[in-house]
C-alpha cells in the first residue's frame, strides 16, 4: 500500500496555520489574512474528504458494488476540487471585495508578518512531502504531463493545494507590506482578490483532472500494447480484437479483450486458455485486478 504520509502532514499543517491566520487577521484587520485563513480551513477540509475516499476506496467489493469500492477516490476528489475549491475562492474573493468598499488596517503589523513566515515554512515542509510522494509516481515524465496523467488525485490536489496556499501567502505578504508602506488599504483587498482568483483557476484545473478519472480512463497504451503481445503469444490465440480498459481506481484496472480462439480448440482448452491468459496478464501487471476474456469470431 502506498504510504499517504503527506495527505497527515498536509492536514495538521493546514490546520495549525489556519488557526495562526485568523488570529493574525483578528489582531490587525486584515483582509488577505482572513483570506488566506479560510484558504487553510479550505485546504484541511481538503485534506479530510481525501482521507475519507483512500479509506472507502479500500472497501472489498461486495453485492451491492461488484467491480469495488475504487472510484470513492475519484468522487471525493471531484467534489474537492468542484466545491471546496471554488468556494474558498469566491469567499477569498468576497472579502477582498468587502474590504475594498470598507477600507482598514488596524494594529501592528507585526502580527501579520510573524504568521505569514510561520505559515511560509510550514508549507515548504508540506509542500516538499507532497513533491516527493509525486515525483515517485511520475518518473520522468514532465510536471504538467504527470499531472494529466496520473491516476492519483490524492497526491496532485494535495500537490497543488500547497502550491496555491504558497503563492497566497506571497501575495498575502506584498498586500500587507504594500498597504502600511504606501498607507493605502486597497492593496489588502486587491490581495485578498487576486487570491481568490489563484484558488480558482487551481480548482479548474483539478475539476478537469478530477472528472475525467470518474468518469473512466483507459489504462496506458503502452500498457495495452504489452498486454496485446502476451494474448498473442499465447498457443491458443489468433487475435484480439478488441480491448476494453478503465481506472477503478489509483491501483485498481479492469480489463475487457474481445478474443479469437483457434478453432479446434474444445470448450474446456477454451476455458483452460482463458484462465491462464488471465493469471499471465495478472502476474505481469498486478494493477488489473478484474479480466474478463470473451471468446469472438
Amino acid at each position: 500500500m502506498k504510504s499517504r504520509l503527506f495527505i497527515y502532514i498536509s492536514l495538521v499543517v493546514d490546520i495549525a496555520i489556519a488557526i495562526s491566520k485568523f488570529v493574525a487577521a483578528a489582531f490587525t484587520g486584515s483582509s488577505s489574512m482572513v483570506s488566506e485563513g479560510i484558504h487553510s480551513v479550505i485546504d484541511a477540509i481538503s485534506q479530510l474528504l481525501l482521507i475519507w475516499g483512500i479509506v472507502t476506496s479500500k472497501k472489498k467489493p461486495d453485492y451491492d458494488r461488484p467491480f469495488g469500492y475504487g472510484k470513492e477516490l475519484y468522487f471525493w476528489s471531484f467534489i474537492v476540487s468542484l466545491v471546496i475549491f471554488i468556494l474558498g475562492g469566491c469567499i477569498s474573493f468576497y472579502e477582498g471585495l468587502l474590504r475594498l468598499k470598507q477600507p482598514a488596517l488596524e494594529g501592528s503589523q507585526a502580527w501579520n508578518y510573524s504568521i505569514l513566515g510561520i505559515a511560509f515554512l510550514f508549507t515548504l515542509v508540506s509542500l516538499i512531502s507532497a513533491l516527493k510522494a509525486f515525483n515517485k509516481q511520475r518518473g520522468d515524465k514532465p510536471f504538467l504531463k504527470a499531472v494529466t496523467e496520473s491516476k492519483d488525485p490524492s497526491t496532485f490536489i494535495v500537490l497543488l493545494g500547497d502550491v496555491g496556499d504558497m503563492l497566497g501567502l506571497i501575495i498575502a505578504f506584498f498586500g500587507v507590506y504594500l498597504a502600511r508602506i504606501l498607507h493605502n488599504p486597497y492593496y489588502d483587498g486587491g490581495a485578498s482578490m487576486v487570491i481568490g482568483v489563484v484558488m480558482v483557476i487551481i480548482s479548474g484545473l483539478l475539476v478537469s483532472e478530477s472528472k475525467s478519472l470518474l468518469m473512466g480512463e483507459t489504462t496506458s497504451r503502452r500498457t495495452l500494447r504489452k498486454v496485446m503481445a502476451l494474448a498473442r503469444a499465447d498457443e491458443a490465440v489468433i487475435k484480439v480484437k478488441k480491448h476494453f480498459s478503465m481506472y477503478m481506481g489509483p491501483e485498481e484496472v479492469i480489463l475487457q479483450l474481445n478474443t479469437v480462439f483457434k478453432e479446434n480448440l474444445t470448450t474446456a482448452q477454451i476455458t483452460d486458455a482463458i484462465e491462464r491468459l488471465s493469471k499471465t496478464i495478472q502476474k505481469e501487471f498486478p494493477r488489473i485486478k478484474q479480466i474478463f476474456i470473451e471468446p469472438v469470431k
